[in-house]
Order: structure tokens, then sequence, then C-alpha cells
């Protein structure tokens, strides 16, 4: 069932409220030359200037990501959501603080990124309103994204450039662009379909999917995305519904749009850990892992092992060509007689992420299935 989100995102204002100081020592995009925003259209002028491209391009990995799809047919998926280019505005001046905003709540979900010693908490219900924030950590300048109607957040470098949200979808999935060539990119994929970089695959980096309460007990020094985005919006309101506790669209089994593909083997909303490589896809049901805490799976001939992290209450996918035994022990995850925290076994670890089950079984049918 094809539904326009435009109803969905009616109480997404359209006004404008100056942003203040975040952490200390924060970055945000003004270093690298952000601007000031627009009163009377409620995006910024960066924003408006998005349809002129200069050519700069973001950093692609070398090897491409495994499509289940042809290119083109992707793209002759790519539907209206409803909202135009910039109608819903990422944050390119974000700010931060050191203690969370009124409206988050202990249990209420973050998205956590840590590099190179620098760790940051971006809330959901603010990202809910955005979809993408153009960020710098620890020096390096990163594209934290959200998509709701996926429940997908997941990060990319920018180099040189900044992403915002086209307002259009593949299987329900946030169709981003980049401000230098104009390519798109579903963001599950992080491959382009359109544009000067079609078939190049995105640089990815984790993004944690947990509560505040987790990540700020696990990163006590946490700096925190706050409400002064730079955009007036009913933070706390979020247009699908809501997390805590789990309802709306987050939990019926409907979605807006027709997925790519079907598949009835789990609830369309119950969440996967999944792992995408050159060769194939991979997904773990996330409530069976954080429960055994170990399961294992396969990509083509290649055995995977997915840990939990009982802290956070996330895991990780690791390639396990060998076939080691990986164990669950009281002191993390035992590997020849030496336990490791979940998130450093002495395995390769794929990148991952959470996803609801209808999204990653619309984009990759092929994939194996663990539950």
């Amino acid at each position: 069932m094809r539904i326009s989100r435009r109803r969905f995102l009616a109480t997404v204002g359209a006004g404008v409220t100056l942003g203040g100081a975040g952490c200390v020592g924060d970055e945000g995009a003004t270093a690298e030359g952000g601007s000031e925003p627009d009163s009377s259209t409620g995006t910024s002028t960066a924003s408006m200037a998005t349809d002129r491209n200069d050519g700069s391009e973001p950093p692609t990995t070398d090897s491409r990501l495994h499509l289940d799809y042809e290119i083109g047919t992707l793209e002759k998926n790519i539907v209206s959501g409803g909202v135009p280019k910039d109608g819903i505005p990422a944050i390119d001046d974000p700010t931060f603080a050191d203690t969370p905003p009124d409206g988050l709540a202990p249990d209420d979900p973050v998205f956590g990124v840590v590099r190179n010693g620098e760790a940051k908490a971006y809330p959901q219900y603010i990202l809910v309103h955005h979809e993408i924030v153009n960020d710098t950590i620890a020096g390096d300048p990163v594209a934290v994204t959200y998509c709701p109607l996926t429940g997908t957040a997941q990060g990319f470098e920018r180099g040189p450039v900044e992403f915002g949200v086209s307002g259009r979808l593949v299987n329900s999935n946030l169709t981003m662009y980049d401000r230098g060539t104009d390519s798109w990119w579903p963001q599950m994929l992080a491959t382009a379909i359109t544009g000067p970089l079609t078939g190049e695959s995105l640089r990815e980096f984790r993004v944690i999917w947990t509560t505040w309460s987790r990540w700020s007990s696990a990163y006590p020094e946490t700096c925190i995305l706050t409400e002064d985005t730079g955009f007036s919006r009913r933070y706390g309101v979020d247009p699908y519904g809501q997390y805590n506790e789990k309802r709306g669209y987050y939990s019926s089994t409907r979605t807006l749009f027709e997925p790519l593909h079907s598949d009835s083997r789990a609830h369309p909303k119950a969440v996967v850990i999944g792992t995408r490589t050159e060769t194939g896809g991979l997904a773990f049901d996330k409530e069976t892992l954080l429960r055994q805490r170990v399961l294992t799976g396969r990509i083509d001939d290649t055995p995977y092992v997915a840990v939990a992290d009982t802290d956070l209450a996330s895991g990780y996918v690791y390639a396990n060509p060998e076939s080691m035994s990986v164990a669950a022990s009281d002191d993390g995850y035992m590997i020849d007689g030496t336990a490791y925290d979940a998130d450093s076994l002495p395995l390769d670890r794929t990148l991952s992420f959470d996803a609801m089950w209808f999204a990653w079984a619309g984009f990759y049918p092929e994939s194996g299935y663990v539950n």
C-alpha cells in the first residue's frame, strides 16, 4: 500500500530558531563554511544552494557493495516520499551539550558513534525530523543518518561535501543526495543509483542503536545533539509513533510503501542486525541474538558469527572463515581460551546495522536470515 508521508509529517513546522553552543571543542559544519538560516523558508542557505553542484565527491570504497538488483531496477523503483527535495532539512550546523535535552528519557533511543576516542549521541526524537546530520567528529567530516520508515541508523564519510534528503524513497528507505555531484544514494545500500557516481559505494562507519541510559553509562563523557538545530520543530512529537514504548508505525505490520520484495519469515517491523559485503548479505534477528548471545550464518561459503553487546543491547558481526569456536562467557566471548569483548574479537568485523525486517528482505531477498 502506498500512502504519502505528507500527512505523517504535518506536525513538522517550517519556522527557524538560531542554534546555541555545543560541547567544548565541538566542530560543526560551520567550520567548513556553514550558513545562517533563512527565516523566510525555514531552510538554511546551505540547503537552498544544494542544486549547485561543484563537482566535489564524497569518498567511496575500492570494492563496491553487493546489490541483489540491477541498478536500473532500483532506479525504476524510486518513488516520491510526499515531500520535496530538502523538505526534510538536514542538520548542517549541529550543536552538542554535555547533558541530555529535557525531552530525552533514559530509555529513549539514541544513535551512538565513537571515532578516535570522541563519543557522540544523536537522539532519535530529533533525527526523525531531519534524517541527516552533517557533522565533524574527531576532525573527520561525517554524515550520521536515520530513516524512520526502515529503522536504520548509518554513518558515512562525507569528505568535502554534505548530504541532503532528496524527498524520494526506494523500498521505503531514505534516498540521500550529495551536494557535490547530486548523485542519489539509498541509505541502506550505500551505493549510488543515479548521477555521476552511479554504482559507487560510500565509505561507512558503525552507528550503534541503543538507549540514552545505556550509551551514557558506557560513554559518560559523550556529547549529545541538542534541539538547537537551526530549525523550529515539534521535537518530542514523532509523526510515526514512538519507541518508548513502541507503538504506531514502528509496531504495526503495515508499511507506507510497497516493499521491493515481501518475506513472511518475520514480523515486518522485527529488528535484524544485517551485514553486507562485496558478495552478499546476511541478517540476524536482534531479539534472538540478545537472548542467545552467539549466532552463526553464511555469505556464500564463508561462515560469519554475530555476538551480542549486552551493555548496549546491540551486536557485532564478524567473518569467521576458519570456523573458530566462539562461546559466550561471563567475561565476554571465549576464543581459544581467551576472553574478548563483543566489539574486539580477533576476527575481521564487518559493518552491520539495525533494520526493520521488511526493509532488509526487500533490498536483500537473497540474503540469509538467522533467527
